[in-house]
């Protein structure tokens, strides 16, 4: 049956006819004369033109129809092509194919098809479909480290495994005379030598090959980066707290004296009390900072951890102002008695017979020497099928000037 008879025929057909035809009383009356027959044969012709008109109209009106749907048919022909392509999802596999089926079916007839509520939640019904999306960032933890590459003096050697300069600790003799009065030798100065020897750190990861090979992401420049910030916070702490030992010094860990300068012995670094047993006071903070001589004043500045800084931030002075001040520019370090405050989580806490803060110029007192930066081989065959990411570096510190740091040692004298 073609799309002419479905309309046509059955009830719609007869509904059609019926309302052309009219009346049927007219068709039944009694046929009494010939009169009454023509007038009969007059409105059965007129009837029945209405009648031919109506089809052709209809009929037109289906051919329009016909023409559209097999516009639309044609153009979902177009879509199963692409789909097919390689490349392509799969509209044809398992379950897929139905709900192309579908989505024909809706696209001509506009009927809802009974089918499985697709869902991210479940792979085989869309799950497949999603991908995640992976960022071209890495969220990574951050670690607490030592800015003394920022506070010290650095040098940078090319050749040889050790650091050395000449140090000028002594002072010429001088003294007043009268025009004719002898002159005797006078003293005559002094040198020293300051030495610094390198050590070397090294870090040796392994990736496999296949990693390197596959993933997304960039993990080659990842672990040298992961490497580079370890070798700095390993260093940093031992320019703090190091004992020399296959390491480089911290200035922490040189002798001790309460002897102001020229009276205590080269290398050794003077403590000033905090004035209390056990708690740091305004008082001990004044007195560190007036331990140091006015030629190493300028440039000087405090390094304490974040626990100690938090107990000095609620010191006042005799007045009842804080002696903390928080900068007021964006960057800046906080200032404590008028110099700025630098932080080391390396530098111990507020305890009695600790010495948790110092105070100095570090440029001068302190020197980190480097021998060009870090080394990098990367070996994928030595254990394969892992390539290694060897790296190393060659890097001293020491005490450099015993004068230009003070420490604050929690006593009460």
């Amino acid at each position: 049956m073609n799309t002419r008879d479905m309309v046509l025929g059955g009830a719609s057909a007869a509904r059609i006819f019926s309302a052309s035809v009219g009346p049927r009383p007219v068709l039944d009356a009694p046929r009494e004369s010939g009169a009454d027959l023509a007038e009969l044969s007059r409105q059965f012709s007129a009837h029945h033109g209405e009648v031919k008109g109506l089809l052709e109209r209809t009929g037109a009106r289906l051919g329009e129809f016909d023409t559209q749907l097999q516009a639309h048919g044609d153009r979902l022909d177009g879509f199963e092509k692409r789909l097919n392509r390689p490349g392509s999802v799969d509209m044809k596999a398992g379950d897929a194919s139905a709900e192309h089926k579908a989505l024909a079916t809706f696209a001509r007839r506009g009927d809802d098809a009974e089918l499985k509520a697709m869902s991210v939640g479940s792979d085989p019904d869309g799950g497949f479909l999603v991908h995640p999306v992976l960022s071209s960032r890495m969220t990574k933890r951050l670690f607490d480290t030592t800015p003394m590459r920022q506070l010290a003096r650095v040098e940078t050697i090319t050749q040889g495994d050790a650091f050395e300069e000449p140090l000028d600790l002594d002072d010429v003799g001088a003294t007043w005379v009268g025009e004719t009065e002898s002159r005797p030798e006078t003293s005559t100065p002094q040198v020293g030598i300051l030495r610094i020897p390198l050590e070397e750190i090294y870090a040796n990861p392994k990736v496999t090959q296949r990693l390197l090979d596959d993933s997304g992401f960039d993990i080659g420049g990842w672990l040298e980066g992961k490497i580079s910030d370890r070798f700095g916070r390993t260093e940093g702490a031992s320019f703090v707290t190091g004992d020399g030992v296959k390491k480089p010094r911290g200035f922490l860990s040189y002798g001790t004296s309460a002897q102001k300068d020229g009276s205590r012995p080269w290398s050794s670094l003077q403590t000033v009390p905090s004035g209390h047993a056990t708690e740091i006071t305004a008082d001990g903070l004044k007195d560190l900072t007036w331990s140091l001589r006015a030629p190493y004043r300028q440039g000087a500045g405090w390094l304490m951890n974040t626990n100690t800084a938090a107990r000095i931030d609620k010191l006042k002075d005799s007045s009842g102002a804080y002696i903390w001040r928080d900068s007021m520019i964006a960057g800046a370090p906080p200032m404590l008695l008028n110099y700025p405050v630098t932080f080391s989580e390396d530098m111990p806490d507020v305890v009695a017979g600790a010495v948790p803060i110092a105070f100095g110029n570090f440029k001068l007192g302190y020197i980190i020497v480097d021998r060009a930066g870090i080394k990098w081989l990367r070996d994928p065959f030595s254990a394969k099928p892992y390539v290694m990411f060897y790296a190393y570096k060659r890097v001293g510190g020491g005490l450099a000037n015993s004068e230009a740091i003070k420490l604050l040692l929690v006593s009460a004298s």
